[in-house]
């Protein structure tokens, strides 16, 4: 079916006069591109950085309103004792949510996509459930199920699930009727064209709801963690907020953002392992 896959494909594709480029220039490209979009963002990091130093001195900031880098830095490593587990904690409710969140989404935005009676039954009903604040169930999420890891990680699920179905929706409804047609006419069964056609259609748009619900899913957890929790990255910014340690508050921030970057990017890697077609085409 692969084989018919690829006929597909050569079938609806405008043919190409040119030649491709060299493999080794393009893998200097490839990696000279890639080392880029790594040092940008340290170097506008740093910059930053960099700025606040330099305000705090110049205005005379009180250290417990606004700490320089100097101060909270190192309190990273100073008070790692307390940022690590909290940060264990944090990162397997992120993991559960989000993944609650894609298990339930994909099969019913399927199912919705597929099936029009279903989806004018259903679609108003989620959209309705979607505009309700998070923060306003999540006192309902502690009464239901109690403060804990339960009630954080149905929160985040909330949270992740609109996102993934909406672009997961999109995606199984743009499918190509000339490779319909094509692959269809060529005798491929209903899985095959499934399995080849229609997923591989909607994975773009499927890996663009992860990238949302990847950010949502960590603010869903403070959120859950700041109502209900008595461990975690939320909670321990709420702890210490409260004493006025505004050091470990914002070391508290910056691991929260850092764990925020690292599923994003295990998204992306994981986007880059299903979808090679879209890192052939960009160092094309």
């Amino acid at each position: 079916m692969r084989a018919v896959a690829t006929q597909v494909d050569d079938a609806v594709s405008t043919p190409v006069t040119a030649m491709p480029p060299h493999r080794g220039r393009a893998r200097r490209v490839f990696f000279s591109a890639q080392t880029a979009r790594i040092l940008a963002p340290i170097a506008g990091l740093a910059a930053v950085l960099a700025l606040l130093q330099l305000a705090v001195a110049v205005f005379h900031i009180p250290k417990y309103i606004l700490p320089p880098p100097s101060d909270f830095l190192p309190a990273i490593v100073t008070d790692w004792n307390q940022l690590w587990p909290a940060t264990v904690v944090t990162a397997e409710e992120v993991v559960y949510g989000f993944l609650l969140g894609t298990v339930f989404s994909i099969p019913l935005a399927l199912v919705l996509s597929s099936v029009r009676p279903i989806r004018d039954t259903l679609y108003p009903l989620i959209v309705f459930f979607q505009v309700i604040p998070k923060i306003a169930i999540a006192p309902l999420m502690i009464i239901w199920f109690g403060a804990g890891k339960m009630s954080v990680t149905l929160l985040t699920f909330a949270l992740c699930f609109f996102p993934i179905l909406i672009n997961s929706m999109a995606g199984f409804s743009q499918l190509d009727p000339r490779r319909l047609y094509i692959t269809k006419s060529m005798g491929a069964s209903r899985w095959q064209t499934f399995r080849y056609l229609r997923v591989q259609s909607a994975l773009p748009y499927m890996f663009a709801g992860f990238r949302v619900a990847s950010t949502l899913a960590v603010t869903g957890v403070i959120v859950g963690q700041f109502v209900g929790s008595a461990a975690g990255l939320g909670y321990l910014l709420e702890a210490s907020t409260g004493i006025l340690n505004t050091a470990l508050v914002f070391a508290d921030v910056v691991v929260l953002s850092i764990l925020g970057l690292l599923v994003n990017y295990v998204v992306v890697a994981a986007e880059a392992l299903c979808m090679p077609w879209q890192r052939r085409k960009a160092t094309a």
